[in-house]
């Protein structure tokens, strides 16, 4: 800045010569010099203060908005600002073919505790316990008191538990949000459904993780975080399932059976639309599976007799060495064979069911209608071990079942060692291997779809998937046929439902011993059925363990007296249910029929 001289020499010298005072020179510049200094002082005054007053402006704006936030939104305990993977808490809906949910989210509260920040540990230890009668009063203040800086002390709190707790008033109680998975339907389905736990916990949040059946089997589509909006779709029908498991409860029941299974299968594409096991469980609260030493596993209630439970299936293996033989043009529907009983054969003696004698001759569809083991044998015998071996694989025996469930895997069929002549005989009539009762439903869902296999499962499909022909259709027709006689005049004559044209086969096995051998009074029953036989559609199984008729003079122990009548139940509860109309006959053209206005 260019700075004016207080006393200018050319002015001076005019002042001087013109005889004014030069000192009046002086001051008026110095005047002027401070009015400009002033002048800019303010205005370097009044920036700061603009600047200023916009930044407080700008500052107290922030925090109202901020605090405008706080208040609409819901409390939250504070999160650590250390590093770690984020937990997933999100879990994607259960529902059935229908919509209906089967498992879902809640929104739920964890309690822990910072005893350093308790102001009186003992009373509020003593007014836990009051709250949580698991949770003792010495023991929580022992560990309140111990230098401890956080317990967890209820992963999963009620509203009331939590009112409760606020009602406490100590600071250092507190509480974490969490979701927790919710089965709405309590036990039902519950083998299907499994369960979950919590994984890595938080105190802001908690990942729920499978820890069984379709939970733990499809864990990471559940909890892809592109898909959790997205329901995973089952292909059960929850009011079949709940008709299936209330008949199958009071068929245990009224047997006197140790438990059961039962399974709904559709044909054509294998769907699963009923998967029932008994004793079941809530898996909103799953048991511990620890059991006693002497205990099956078939005695725990998370044992899934349907998918976990291997068995000899007695006589439902008939119908494969039938179908087999036939597909080998060995033998037709009506070809006479060679029944005459008991056969020898080496050291072994096969014979029938209470010593019975059903030949010496009998067409291959009596053999199946009387259950003769020694029919059965001699087709084997013909057949050969290593093609029944090459057949039954075809079916999926040689394999664990593929299944959306996680015990599924474990679940293989316990096969022979070696497979001598014996052991296809006895494997022709469902002795020497043993297999799931989800093995044998899929196989006659095989038979009942045309001879061309299928592949269970329990998600819901848009229609039939491409299977291998293992039979001729005409084959699988024909074996069709042979199960209805069974139902029609042979051994599972109770199955038969009025209108819907049930085809079956019975099975009745001895319960193997831990220690080797058979029980002489405690089997396994399965009815193994399709139904309508001019047209296939479903198939029907039940199992049960240990059943024992008690209504007669005697004790009956065999599936026509057992397994069947509750099959027969389960077909007349869900045939309407699965939109199938009964076939009624169509009186004679000669009958006159009442008609009223």
């Amino acid at each position: 800045m260019t700075r004016t001289p207080l006393r200018p020499l050319a002015r001076i010298l005019k002042a001087r010569a013109q005889g004014e005072n030069p000192d009046v020179i002086e001051r008026e510049n110095l005047r002027l010099r401070h009015e400009q200094m002033r002048d800019a002082s303010r205005t370097r005054a009044e920036v700061r203060l603009l600047i200023l007053g916009f930044s407080f402006f700008v500052a107290f704006s922030a925090i109202g908005i901020r605090m405008g936030a706080l208040s609409a939104s819901e409390a939250a305990e504070p999160r650590s600002l250390a590093s770690g993977a984020e937990i997933l808490a999100q879990r994607a809906d259960i529902t059935d073919r229908n919509g209906r949910v089967l498992a879902t989210n809640m929104l739920t509260h964890a309690l822990y505790a910072h005893p350093k920040d308790m102001v009186d540990p003992p009373r509020v230890a003593a007014e836990l316990a009051a709250i949580f009668p698991e949770l003792k009063a010495d023991d929580l203040t022992r560990r309140f008191t111990d230098g401890r800086s956080f317990i967890w002390l209820r992963k999963v709190l009620s509203p009331e538990q939590m009112q409760q707790v606020h009602d406490i008033g100590d600071p250092g109680l507190l509480f974490g949000p969490r979701e927790m998975r919710l089965y709405p339907n309590g036990t039902l389905a519950a083998h299907i459904l499994g369960g979950s736990s919590f994984g890595a916990e938080g105190v802001h949040s908690a990942e729920v993780i499978g820890t069984a059946g379709v939970e733990r089997a499809m864990d990471a589509r559940l909890r892809d975080p592109a898909l959790v909006g997205t329901p995973l779709e089952l292909s059960i029908d929850l009011t079949v399932q709940a008709a299936v498991e209330e008949i199958l409860d009071a068929g245990i029941t009224m047997m006197n059976a140790k438990g059961g299974a039962a399974i709904i299968m559709d044909v054509k594409t294998g769907e699963i639309l009923s998967l029932a096991s008994l004793p079941a469980f809530d898996p909103n609260n799953r048991p511990n599976p620890v059991l006693p030493k002497d205990a099956e596993p078939g005695d725990s209630p998370l044992f899934n007799r349907a998918v976990q439970g291997v068995y000899e299936l007695g006589s439902t293996f008939k119908i494969f060495a039938a179908a087999q033989a036939m597909e080998l043009g060995l033998v037709g529907p009506d070809t006479m064979v060679d029944a005459n009983a008991p056969m020898q054969w080496g050291k072994h003696r096969i014979k029938e069911f209470q010593g019975k004698n059903y030949g010496p001759l009998l067409s291959v569809t009596d053999v199946m209608v009387k259950s003769s083991n020694v029919g059965t044998a001699k087709m084997a015998l013909q057949i050969g071990g290593l093609r029944q071996q090459a057949f039954l694989k075809s079916l999926g025996f040689f394999e664990a079942t593929p299944v959306e469930l996680t015990e599924a895997p474990g679940a293989r069929p316990l096969l022979p060692a070696r497979w001598p002549e014996i052991v296809t005989i006895t494997t022709s009539y469902g002795h020497g291997m043993s297999a799931s009762p989800l093995h044998l439903a899929t196989a006659y869902a095989t038979i009942a779809n045309g001879g061309i296999t299928v592949k269970p499962t329990l998600m819901k499909q848009t229609g039939p998937r491409p299977g291998t022909r293992v039979m001729r259709e005409d084959v699988a027709d024909a074996a069709v046929s042979m199960l209805r006689q069974v139902v029609t005049r042979g051994t599972a004559s109770m199955a038969e439902v009025p209108g819907y044209e049930v085809a079956g086969k019975t099975g009745t096995a001895d319960k193997p011993k831990r220690t080797g051998g058979y029980y002489k009074d405690k089997v396994i029953n399965t009815f193994a059925s399709v139904f309508p036989a001019s047209d296939p559609r479903y198939v029907v199984l039940v199992t049960l363990d240990e059943p024992v008729e008690t209504s007669g003079t005697e004790p009956r122990r065999t599936a026509g007296w057992t397994s069947v009548p509750v099959a027969a139940e389960i077909t007349r509860r869900i045939a309407p249910l699965l939109g199938i109309r009964p076939m009624v006959e169509a009186p004679p053209a000669d009958r006159l029929t009442a008609v009223r206005n």
